[in-house]
């Protein structure tokens, strides 16, 4: 069975078009009710001249009827034959035509025909409206005939009947027909403006969701839809940005977790290795090392032999430090935690280096928060990490250069935790590197196993924290320790 496709119409365009087709109809039942009411109006105002003037001209020749003097009232209608007035017929008591003008003449259809032959009442009136022809020209008219009665009096003398013609109201009528067009027709067209501003007001977020589905299908967490109503589409709106952070925080969490699997991974398989290492290496290392040692004591070695076997004896502390890092790497150990002032701890590590830092003649600045609250940490762990970075930053930095350490709690967070920063002068690491120099065995340095950052990464991630390099403004590199603040802390913060 083929399935014809439906054809797709877009919510912007059913929206303008019902409330478009709606308003029209709205709009034409008020116009079309509006304009038989001007009719009708029209008509009235067409009736209520046309019977002032049929009473007028009875009331003007009622004493000529009495008198029966015809001619008087024959050139006395003359007169009144112009304009809007097609013609006067004046009937006797017993519905005979007395007095027909000129232009009714040659229609005795008209002329013949009366509505107060029989008996009628002094106030009583008869209208109808027809085509006639005058003079040769078809028209319509409105033809109004009233009873002519003495003043005071039952008895009826006869009648009056005039024909109006109806040109000038089929004019008015016309004029207020294409008035109320214009005015419905630029109704209409603002009202497709403001439908069609509608439609988009209300649309536009909708495609914005649309688009942020669209993104977040293609991986895009970080899009957001800005919230520009209070309404309920504001309030999906404002659902979809939770959702989409939500899932941002969700994929760092997983992001987060596959990287940890791959650094459990790799630690397994360092483990392993180093495992080997010590096995195989260590114990002829040591008796290498031992031989030489032996062997320096001589007294019989020129100076050249004893500077070779110094070289030998570097190179063999050299493995025995890779080694030594290797195993602190890959050995799963426990955490030694108590309440540390972070100062004393970063002091102690500055004074480990104090030596080589004079050597380069190295500034150190320090900024440390007034008032901070002790950590719960490894202090000889931490100090560990304080002085690889410090040595990091000390090699990197030229002579006479600068070292900045600072310590402050930051409480722009779920929770607090201290920030530990420690930048410096020097050549600076690339951006593209930032998050590789972690890695272990990675090194941009000539010399170096590349497992001191690696190793540090792991002891901040042990405590709950974590390490990395942040964007610096001047030349230079700028490590970024943050350190939960455990919640003995916050109590005695309080």
């Amino acid at each position: 069975m083929i399935r014809v496709p439906r054809p797709r119409f877009s919510i912007y365009g059913q929206l303008v078009f019902w409330t478009s087709l709606i308003i029209l109809l709205i709009m034409s039942g008020v116009l079309y009710i509006i304009q038989e009411r001007e009719i009708n109006a029209i008509y009235q105002e067409k009736k209520d001249r046309g019977l002032l003037m049929a009473r007028y001209i009875s009331e003007m020749n009622l004493r000529r009827l009495i008198l029966w003097d015809l001619e008087s009232i024959d050139e006395n209608i003359s007169g009144l034959i112009r304009d809007e007035l097609a013609y006067v017929i004046f009937y006797d008591a017993d519905g005979r035509p007395v007095v027909v003008s000129e232009s009714i003449a040659d229609n005795p259809e008209v002329i013949n025909r009366t509505s107060c032959a029989g008996d009628v009442s002094p106030g009583e009136v008869f209208i109808k409206n027809f085509k006639v022809a005058l003079r040769g020209i078809s028209l319509e008219v409105m033809e109004i005939e009233v009873p002519v009665f003495v003043p005071g009096s039952d008895k009826k003398w006869g009648s009056v009947k005039i024909g109006l013609k109806l040109e000038d109201v089929y004019r008015r009528i016309q004029r207020t027909r294409m008035l109320l067009l214009g005015f419905g027709l630029g109704a209409f067209l603002l009202t497709l403006l403001a439908t069609n501003i509608m439609a988009r007001k209300l649309t536009r977020p909708i495609k914005n969701l649309v688009e942020g589905t669209r993104r977040l299908s293609r991986g895009d967490f970080s899009y957001r839809i800005p919230v520009v109503s209070s309404n309920e589409v504001g309030d999906l709106t404002s659902s979809f940005n939770e959702m989409a952070e939500e899932l941002a925080r969700a994929r760092e969490k997983m992001e987060e977790a596959n990287r940890r699997l791959v650094q459990a991974e790799k630690l397994a398989s360092i483990g392993r290795l180093s495992a080997t290492i010590a096995h195989e290496i260590r114990n002829p290392l040591t008796s290498v090392k031992l031989n030489i040692q032996k062997l320096a004591e001589l007294s019989n070695l020129g100076e050249t032999e004893k500077e070779h076997l110094e070289i030998a004896r570097a190179g063999i502390e050299q493995i025995e430090k890779f080694i030594k890092d290797l195993l602190s790497y890959t050995r799963a150990s426990t955490l030694q935690k108590d309440y540390f002032s972070l100062e004393e701890i970063m002091e102690e590590s500055i004074k480990m280096l104090q030596g080589s830092l004079k050597e380069k003649e190295i500034r150190v600045k320090k900024f440390y928060q007034a008032g901070l609250p002790p950590a719960y940490v490894d202090a000889d762990r931490l100090r560990q990490v304080f002085l690889n970075v410090l040595r990091n930053a000390y090699e990197a930095v030229d002579h006479g250069g600068e070292i900045e350490v600072s310590i402050e709690l930051n409480r722009q967070y779920d929770r607090c935790c201290f920030e530990i920063r420690i930048s410096d002068d020097g050549c600076g690491i690339p951006e593209k590197d930032w998050e590789n120099i972690f890695e272990p065995f990675f090194t941009t340095k000539s010399s170096g196993a590349g497992l001191g950052l690696a190793n540090a990464r792991r002891i901040i991630e042990q405590h709950g924290g974590s390490i990395r390099v942040i964007p610096r403004e001047v030349p230079g590199s700028c490590f970024l320790i943050t350190l939960p603040l455990e919640e003995i802390g916050q109590e005695d913060l309080t």
